[in-house]
């Protein structure tokens, strides 16, 4: 399993919302590159970062900010937000991303995640995000009448491997994951990235025995309820 620290960008500055809602915000960090380089530099061997007002706006926004990170580090970076057509998706990758997460367009161009994943192959990701068990888009401002766990099924069919699934409810909120849901995910055929709610190292070993790929942890890092170098040494394999 892959231990994912996140970096969500708006306004230029770190930031974990709660539960996708942009007035609850925490501000963690002013310089997106410098949390980066603190990851890697504590051990992480990816990191995760949202381009959170790309998400909202439809478009990529924070490109400078995300270059910035890409020039800092090493280590590879999965970049999310924004992402709604290939050029999108190649501009990037461009930037060095080593892979880019594609979230609202999987709903609104299904065919274009089919030219994705035959174009990019891994180095593409989708994104599920889902409320009460219904996948939400638009940075999560709009809920849909589309099930997560039927979305989950259609993307092995789509060419896509690896999925971040977040329960929105429990996103920033250190309420702990959705257990029940993310070890029904891990069942399928997909690499599962989990995100939303870790708070505690006993969070991280649940997951770990679910068999997920990934876990992706924000708040709990910026808060110190979770050192870095701890849940590396004893879950980042």
């Amino acid at each position: 399993m892959i231990v994912y620290p996140a970096i969500d960008i708006h306004d230029g500055r770190c930031v974990m919302l709660e539960q996708g809602d942009f007035d609850k915000k925490n501000i963690y960090a002013g310089d997106p590159a410098a949390a980066a380089l603190r990851w890697q530099n504590a051990g992480a061997r990816w990191l995760h970062v949202v381009d959170l007002d790309g998400a909202k706006k439809g478009q990529p926004v924070n490109d400078s900010y995300i270059k910035a990170i890409l020039e800092s580090v090493t280590i590879p970076v999965q970049v999310g937000g924004g992402n709604r057509t290939l050029d999108d998706i190649e501009s990037r990758l461009s930037l060095g991303a080593a892979r880019v997460i594609i979230g609202t367009a999987v709903l609104q161009k299904p065919k274009m995640l089919r030219e994705a994943a035959e174009k990019f192959g891994d180095r593409i990701a989708v994104g599920v995000d889902a409320l009460n068990g219904k996948v939400a888009v638009s940075a999560w401002q709009s809920v849909t009448e589309t099930k997560a766990s039927e979305l989950l099924e259609s993307m092995s069919e789509a060419g896509i491997k690896t999925v971040i699934y977040t329960d929105i409810s429990r996103d920033g909120m250190m309420r702990s994951p959705n257990f029940e849901m993310y070890g029904e995910a891990a069942r399928s055929r997909l690499d599962i990235i989990a995100s939303g709610g870790v708070s505690s190292l006993s969070d991280v070993a649940r997951l770990s025995e679910m068999n997920v790929s990934g876990v992706i942890i924000g708040t709990a890092l910026y808060s110190g309820a979770i050192e870095l170098t701890e849940v590396l040494k004893l879950y980042d394999r």
